[in-house]
């Protein structure tokens, strides 16, 4: 665990998502939960001595930003497009990921159910807690879902995943262009640090770097369609994996995430 600002903490050791909290005069607030039911435990232990949970907030619709939700307590608050995802989350799905996953865990999912947000959002949101301020934007990207939290307080911003901190970005369900305007209106918030959904704490300076590796992925895979390839012959061409490594845990899928990433750009630039 970091502490990236004086009440701010992120973890970026777990399997998954980059958690973090916020400590306020009122109790915590928690950006995302960690998907590994022993990962999990060891946070909520970890919060419990700064405070009581008050808020959740999930930054995203995929799964290893949701899992955890169910142990903690605190009001759950979201994109309207994830909790449609959390409701829809297959819980005998989970079980059979964990079994592959970290079966250790499973034992500890006993019982277990998806949270959904009792508060949602469709473009902004702001919360009020102590003396700090949660703007809560939608910026479409890596799913039209995304949300950041800036922190200004604390001059802090939670990118979700639309930044991946010097690893693999997935893009299989991408809107590009919208994530590059959405880097954009990242760099325009006043903010020293940026927790990535992914990777390694970074600050403004990295958005430029993020924005010229979503630009390259269309770039490469508009050559690809102009070359008149088929989407096998561009799967079979295209890979970014010596530019940045895949996040720990996830090196086996690294060959099928570049075929992912191709297929959806494929399908967006083709249209």
């Amino acid at each position: 665990m970091q502490q990236i600002a004086d009440n701010v903490y992120a973890e970026t050791g777990f399997r998954g998502c980059n958690p973090g909290f916020v400590v306020t005069k009122e109790g915590v607030v928690m950006i995302d939960t960690p998907q590994m039911p022993a990962d999990a435990i060891e946070w909520r232990d970890e919060i419990s001595k700064h405070g009581e949970v008050r808020y959740l907030i999930n930054t995203e619709p995929h799964a290893d930003h949701f899992t955890g939700n169910y142990f903690f307590e605190g009001t759950v608050v979201a994109h309207e497009g994830t909790r449609e995802a959390i409701l829809a989350a297959s819980v005998d799905q989970l079980k059979e990921r964990l079994k592959l996953m970290a079966p250790e865990s499973l034992s500890l999912v006993e019982g277990f159910s998806y949270r959904p947000p009792a508060i949602t959002l469709s473009e902004r949101l702001t919360l009020y807690v102590g003396d700090h301020t949660f703007q809560l934007i939608n910026l479409p990207g890596h799913t039209p879902f995304q949300v950041a939290v800036h922190i200004p307080e604390e001059r802090v911003v939670f990118t979700s995943d639309n930044v991946f901190g010097k690893v693999q970005a997935w893009l299989h369900q991408a809107l590009p262009f919208d994530w590059l305007d959405s880097l954009k209106r990242i760099q325009e918030l006043d903010a020293d640090v940026l927790v990535p959904g992914h990777g390694s704490i970074c600050d403004q300076s990295y958005i430029p770097e993020m924005y010229a590796f979503i630009q390259d992925w269309i770039d490469a895979v508009t050559r690809a369609i102009d070359q008149g390839m088929s989407l096998e012959e561009a799967q079979d061409k295209i890979s970014f994996l010596d530019r940045y490594p895949m996040e720990g845990g996830s090196e086996p899928m690294a060959q099928e995430v570049q075929r992912w990433n191709v297929a959806r750009l494929y399908e967006v630039l083709k249209k």
